[in-house]
């Protein structure tokens, strides 16, 4: 094997193309060196891999290059260790020259770099920023600790003690001196591996020397003490503290261990609480990290208690209005780790509630379980607020609270509950109707502001708002609604009708008092409407239309405003649905009660105004005008009102020029209703006459029958010789021998008249299908009607056999279901709308069919709201 890889090699270099680019020579390199390198650790060879085999493929550049960047990956997993020291320092060469720093970072802390110039390679590692081989080479090269952490020291330290921003650059050596710091008190080799263990408490005790110095090897005068603790503190004080808290763990049973645990938290004491240079954050971080370790049972730390006095002076100082939120997290974070067993609790609520900490207050009260105290910490709490409902809610109906826990809350939510209210009246309607819909009049007396009120109606009553209320479960009494349709009448009036739809449980009489105070009469109208006083309700629309009119008809210009005209047409337009919605229910007497005067409204400024000088509005009003006459025509008769205008004094004296555009417009809407009329009953006609022939073409249509034989006796008709024998041929097509037919029973004698059924038709349920056809019968449902024949009458090919007609027949239920099948589409009869609609045309005054006659007595099938035309093409018959 070896002689084939010094051939393979030979080969390789022979093969080397001499001319083109470098690309393919390190192509050709790269398909070829692996392969030596591979089978050399196969074959366990390395001092043949590092010595003829390196040395021959030297002499190729581009070979020797292939070749070391093929060792990488067997380095770092640890494959391949114990280079040569020639092998090792052309590597790094040829890594630095390839700028690839990174990948030789990762290579150097996985070799033995004992046999190098370790100076040399710190100096490399330390220029090109590759701090992790730095610290590798200190501590594999020379088993040197501290030197690493003072080089790291010496450049972070400057700039955080002058409170600058540290670089990027610097961030970095911060973090990897904290881990670095974290992997020796831990026992563990950095960046991986760990300390031989006859180095690990050697180690420990240098690091926790190095940290705990007074001053720094090189210290200027004006420097302070504990420079290193310091530095950490002002780098990242909750990390650093989480490095000690993981040391401090495996202090249990070493003595010195922990003498040097009390010595440095004496020492952060006195960094952290004697200078004012760090945040309130930072030293929160330190006393819950303190309160974290008291509160361990093994506990061997002593802290003055004084200090955590100091400590809640500090934080609750209300000298410092900075960084409020910050201040009350820390403190809360220290209790939570056990701290609160360092201070008097009176003493800590007082302050809190003095800061401002209310959930300091929060925390505290709850370990008294004085719950309905927290609603005035969560009150207070402009951060906090809203949440105030949803805690109510919980203790209110989660188990796990006393009776008289709840009690408590409950009547301090019923005292606060205004202020609930302003804070948010949905989330407050909802808390009302799920824990006080017993008390909810007592709720209303407690709100004193109006439009707190009208705001909590709203969300509470009115179902549009999106509260998932059961109304059911509420106690709403009338008075209740009532004072919020009041209140509503008050802070918001255009909303009223629409609120109305949907209210329920308010009285009416009530209600339309309110209105009227407030002087809503389209609300009033609404109501009265309910009422079902129609009469009343039109009357303050009309009185309303009346006002609105007169205001665009003055003579003053500054009351001819475009908003005027917009409320007129918006008047009208509600007045005639007034009137379209209650026509159909009253008498004709009645509803010119209704329209009569709506159409006086309209036309008497027309009669006011000259016809010299044209009123501004005059077109709209005439607009307005024919609008009244086209809806009201539906309900009263043309002629009743071409009677009614001609009867007014001012046209009846010949100036019918004011309503000449008013006449032609009835008289066009007249045309185009005869037009109507016309077309209708021309279709309807013409709908009967098919209707009428095809039932006469089915009716007279003979039969021919499926077969020549009897379906009984199964014997060709024509030749059965007995004479007096009849045929029976049925609308199914069967053919019987009367004789056979009458043996299987299949005649019924009805009024001394014989009914035939079919024999095969009904077989599969004779006698219930014999009984039920029976009373079919009876009904005149089913009229089978037969023709006998004798036998001397042959029935030939193009002759029909009268028919005896057999229909299919039905069970109870299918008996059922048809006639409702015919009620749902029983319209009016055919018959009964041309007759109506022959003595209209006869009659000597014609009417249209909407109002031709009048008098209660009259019942027109077009009168019924419920008429339909169901205009269809005719049915298509077979010839």
């Amino acid at each position: 094997m070896v002689e084939i890889l010094f051939h393979y090699a030979d080969r390789a270099l022979k093969k080397c193309p001499e001319q083109g680019k470098i690309q393919v020579m390190e192509q050709h390199f790269q398909d070829t060196v692996p392969v030596i390198v591979d089978y050399c650790l196969l074959l366990q060879r390395k001092d043949l891999l590092f010595s003829q085999m390196y040395d021959k493929l030297s002499e190729n550049s581009v070979a020797k290059g292939v070749f070391l960047e093929c060792l990488e990956p067997y380095i770092l997993s640890d494959k391949l260790v114990g280079l040569t020291p020639q092998v090792m320092k052309d590597l790094i060469v040829h890594f630095q020259d390839k700028k690839l720093m990174e990948n030789l970072e990762a290579l150097i802390v996985h070799m033995d770099i004992t046999s190098l110039d370790i100076q040399q390679m710190v100096l490399m590692c330390w220029e090109n920023r590759l701090y992790d081989a730095m610290i590798y080479v200190y501590n594999r090269g020379m088993n040197e600790f501290i030197r690493p952490m003072e080089k790291l020291f010496r450049v972070i330290a400057p700039p955080l003690n002058a409170g600058k921003t540290l670089t990027d650059e610097q961030v970095v050596m911060g973090n990897k001196l904290l881990v670095y710091i974290s992997c020796c008190l831990a026992g563990r080799a950095y960046p991986l591996g760990d300390i031989p263990e006859d180095l690990v408490p050697l180690v420990k005790n240098q690091v926790f020397e190095f940290l705990i110095r007074l001053h720094s090897a090189e210290a200027s005068p004006d420097e302070e003490i504990y420079p290193y603790v310091r530095t950490l503190l002002h780098f990242d004080t909750r990390e650093f503290l989480n490095v000690l808290a993981l040391t401090f763990e495996d202090f249990k049973n070493d003595k010195q261990a922990v003498e040097y645990q009390q010595r440095i938290v004496d020492i952060l004491l006195k960094v952290m609480v004697e200078n004012s240079d760090f945040t309130p954050s930072q030293v929160g971080c330190l006393f819950t990290f303190l309160a974290r370790q008291l509160a361990k049972p093994d506990n061997t730390l002593f802290v003055n208690r004084t200090l955590f006095d100091q400590v809640l002076e500090f934080l609750c100082s209300p000298d410092d209005d900075s960084r409020h939120s910050e201040r009350q997290q820390v403190l809360l974070e220290l209790l939570q780790a056990g701290g609160i067993v360092q201070f008097e609790e009176s003493r800590l609520v007082h302050m809190a509630e003095k800061a401002e900490f209310y959930q300091i207050c929060e925390f505290m009260y709850e370990r008294e379980h004085r719950y309905d105290k927290i609603i005035d910490c969560y009150l207070r709490d402009p951060l906090r607020e809203e949440e105030v409902f949803n805690y109510i809610h919980n203790i209110l109906s989660l188990p796990g609270h006393t009776a008289e826990e709840k009690q408590a809350v409950w009547q301090k939510a019923m005292d606060h509950i205004e202020e609930l209210v302003s804070l948010k009246p949905c989330k407050a309607a909802e808390l009302v109707a799920i824990h006080f819909a017993e008390q909810i009049g007592t709720v209303i007396k407690k709100i004193q502001n109006q439009i707190l009120l009208f705001k909590f109606l709203r969300r509470l009553l009115d179902p549009r708002e999106g509260i998932h209320i059961n109304q059911e479960s509420l106690q709403i009494t009338p008075s209740i609604t009532e004072q919020f349709i009041e209140l509503l009448c008050q802070f918001n009036p255009t909303q009223v009708i629409e609120t109305l739809q949907v209210l329920e449980c308010y009285r009416l009489e009530e209600t339309i008092q309110i209105t009227q105070k407030y002087q809503l009469h389209e609300v009033t109208a609404y109501l009265l409407e309910k009422k079902g006083d129609i009469h009343g309700a039109f009357l303050i629309m009309l009185e309303r239309l009346q006002s609105k009119v007169q205001e665009i008809t003055r003579e003053d210009e500054n009351t001819k405003k475009d908003p005027s005209l917009k409320d007129v047409e918006d008047t009208v337009a509600e007045t005639i649905a007034l009137c379209q919605r209650n026509s159909h229910n009253l008498s004709q007497q009645q509803r010119e009660a209704l329209w009569f005067p709506l159409l006086e409204a309209m036309m008497a400024p027309q009669k006011l105004s000259s016809s010299a000088v044209p009123h501004p509005y005059s077109e709209a009003l005439k607009s307005l005008t024919m609008q009244v006459l086209n809806s009201m025509a539906t309900f009263i008769s043309l002629p009743s009102i071409l009677q009614r205008i001609l009867q007014d004094p001012v046209y009846g004296k010949g100036k019918l020029g004011e309503i000449q555009g008013l006449i032609l417009g009835m008289l066009d809407t007249f045309n185009y209703e005869q037009t109507l009329l016309e077309t209708t009953t021309s279709l309807l006609n013409q709908d009967l006459h098919w209707s009428l022939c095809n039932l006469r073409a089915s009716v007279t249509r003979g039969l021919n029958p499926k077969q020549d034989y009897c379906s009984v006796c199964l014997q060709q008709y024509k030749r059965r010789q007995e004479m007096a024998d009849e045929i029976i041929v049925f609308s199914c097509g069967h053919l019987y021998h009367a004789f056979c037919l009458q043996n299987k029973e299949c005649t019924i004698e009805i009024e001394g008249r014989t009914r035939w059924t079919c024999y095969k038709c009904s077989s599969s349920n004779k006698v219930g299908k014999l009984s039920e056809n029976s009373s079919e019968i009876k009904k005149g449902r089913i009229t089978p009607s037969q023709v006998k024949t004798s036998p001397s009458y042959h029935p030939s090919k193009g002759d029909h056999v009268a028919k005896a007609t057999s229909e299919p027949l039905l069970d109870p239920q299918q008996i059922q279901a048809f006639d409702q099948l015919c009620r749902l589409y029983r319209g009016s009869s055919r018959l009964a709308l041309l007759t109506e609609l022959s003595q209209n045309r006869s009659s000597e005054t014609y009417r249209p069919f909407s109002g031709s006659q009048s008098g209660p007595a009259f019942n027109s099938v077009f009168q019924n709201e419920n008429f339909q035309l169901h205009l269809i093409p005719p049915p298509v018959t077979e010839d």
